[in-house]
């Protein structure tokens, strides 16, 4: 009878032993993570939704900082500078005593770009939504400023054809046109009497490639400080994502 008994007992004993073990594998594989493996938890689906969702917080911020007076005129980063096709216009004016004009002009250059940004929001999204992206880990890992980088060799045109129109509305309601063609005109005049080639650049074209190219430089310090801080990842794709390369 005692042996059954120490049979029995053994039994359990080994029974509770190897519960005991599979338990302890089975806490020490929810305890035991390895950061590392995080990037290949990620679907490529995953990435580029938080690639997307960066660019997309990136341009809103970039447009709340631009849109606003002095968004474009007091930042160095993009403040539109007197045309560069017609650096000889500026140098004449300086020379007929306009420097007034001069800078009451490129402050206007200025106001056109900052008036057009209250309208980017809603086109830059579009073009960010409807971006196609084939492998977003190639992005994600591609270091500071990748996905702005993306977007704008694969969104400049449309964003141009969409983006122009409002330029345009915006040159009208600062009144640019009205501050250049007097200035524009006096130098045209004077290189014509001396055989000189007359300068009259399209001013919609160069406020649309400036104010774009502005906004992109903001967006891409915005995506930069979602990589680098994790504050910045406002959303749990996010977080997700970017922590992925973080750790």
């Amino acid at each position: 009878m005692k042996s059954r008994i120490s049979i029995i007992v053994i039994s359990l004993g080994t029974l509770l032993a190897v519960n005991s073990c599979d338990t302890l594998n089975e806490a020490a594989g929810l305890i035991v993570t390895d950061p590392g493996n995080q990037k290949t938890q990620l679907t490529n689906a995953e990435v580029i939704s938080g690639l997307k969702e960066a660019l997309s917080v990136g341009i809103k911020n970039a447009v709340d900082i631009s849109s606003v007076t002095d968004g474009f005129n007091k930042n160095n980063l993009i403040r539109l500078p007197f045309p560069e096709d017609a650096q000889k216009v500026k140098e004449k004016a300086l020379q007929w005593k306009l420097d007034g004009q001069v800078e009451k002009f490129e402050t206007t250059l200025n106001r056109a770009a900052e008036e057009a940004s209250k309208e980017a929001l809603p086109i830059f999204k579009n073009a960010i939504l409807n971006m196609s992206v084939q492998d977003g880990f190639s992005i994600l890992n591609g270091g500071q400023g990748a996905a702005t980088r993306f977007l704008k060799n694969n969104t400049t045109n449309q964003l141009v054809e969409a983006f122009s129109p409002k330029v345009k509305d915006a040159i009208s309601k600062v009144k640019l046109t009205e501050l250049w063609n007097p200035i524009i005109s006096k130098y045209n005049m004077a290189m014509k009497l001396k055989g000189g080639e007359t300068i009259n650049p399209d001013l919609n074209a160069y406020v649309t490639e400036k104010a774009i190219n502005g906004l992109f430089k903001l967006v891409e310090i915005e995506e930069n400080k979602i990589r680098q801080d994790p504050v910045a990842r406002v959303s749990d794709i996010l977080v997700k994502v970017f922590g992925s390369v973080s750790n």
